[in-house]
């Protein structure tokens, strides 16, 4: 068995389990290829492809992810993160210019919970005079 790189990542509320493979090409989520996956939002494929192409390390490796969870965004920025770490892994002389770029930042942002006596989490009820 090849040696492989492990990397999780995670955004908002999507969880992705990344695996690097040397010496194959392609990216692919959950059984699908990337394109495949996010349909019609090239944006996103661009979002998961950044730390490989920024390491010029695109066609030394095939990604393989299972991702989980929260919707396309996250997901995309789930497995950026996890694409990252895993290249850390690999060559840790690769950190510098992943951590500069802010590839290595979990972003903790979180939906806020709504509270009660409230429409949303801040919303209030519309207030009537009358």
């Amino acid at each position: 068995m090849s040696l492989r790189y492990l990397g999780t990542g995670r955004r908002k509320t999507s969880v992705a389990r990344v695996i690097l493979v040397p010496g194959e090409t392609g990216i692919v989520i959950n059984g699908k290829d990337m394109r495949e996956f996010f349909t019609g939002r090239e944006i996103l494929a661009k979002i998961v492809e950044q730390p490989l192409e920024l390491t010029s390390t695109l066609n030394k490796f095939g990604v393989r992810v299972n991702v989980h969870g929260g919707g396309n965004t996250g997901q995309a920025g789930a497995i950026r993160l996890g694409i990252a770490r895993a290249l850390v892994l690999n060559d840790e002389s690769l950190k510098p210019a992943l951590r500069e770029a802010g590839f290595l930042t979990r972003d903790s942002r979180m939906v806020e919970r709504k509270k009660y006596g409230k429409k949303k989490a801040r919303r209030s009820p519309q207030f009537s005079k009358r």
